[in-house]
């Protein structure tokens, strides 16, 4: 029963960062995924593909193989691609399919089965918990770097800023 709550919540968690990086991207033009405030920054676009290429690798055949997988290039994860807005969010929603398909396929009797990553041998948990540090970690960039961009035009994926009280309030009226 632990188990199933577990997943249940990590489930929501991760769904609810998704929609921060979503609303974000869906604000911006194709361009402005490509911007970079300096060359050692990371646009839009790289984080994308940063973020999808790990669930890809991490939470495909994460049961038989290495998370690690040999066809995956981390550093050219971060170089400049020439990929559309939409092949962009193609790739993104793939990333986040194999996720949520890993996670729609645990239970009480393998979620305490280990896996593999970097050819050492890791609890699922730990996996799960590592990624909800880590894709959050990038979203949070992908909404800076968002409303960087679109300024006074940035519609916020969260709570409004100076709307603190009226958010709280309606969460309390909602919750009664």
């Amino acid at each position: 029963m632990m188990i199933k709550e577990y997943l249940e919540n990590i489930t929501t968690q991760f769904k609810s960062y998704k929609e921060v990086a979503d609303k974000t991207i869906e604000q911006l033009e194709e361009n402005d995924l490509y911007w970079k405030y300096n060359e050692e920054s990371n646009s839009i676009a790289s984080i994308i593909v940063h973020i999808s290429e790990n669930m890809l690798s991490r939470w495909t055949d994460f049961f038989t193989s290495d998370g690690e997988k040999d066809w995956r290039d981390r550093d050219a994860e971060f170089e400049t691609h020439n990929l559309s807005k939409k092949e962009l969010i193609d790739k993104w929603e793939k990333g986040w399919n194999s996720l949520f398909t890993a996670l729609n396929s645990l239970n009480e009797v393998n979620f305490t089965q280990p896996i593999i990553i970097r050819n050492k041998q890791v609890k699922l948990i730990e996996s799960i918990t590592r990624q909800i540090a880590h894709y959050p970690y990038h979203i949070g960039q992908i909404a800076y770097v968002g409303k960087m961009i679109l300024n006074d035009k940035w519609k916020t994926a969260s709570i409004a800023k100076g709307k603190s009280k009226e958010f709280i309030q309606a969460q309390f009226e909602k919750n009664k």
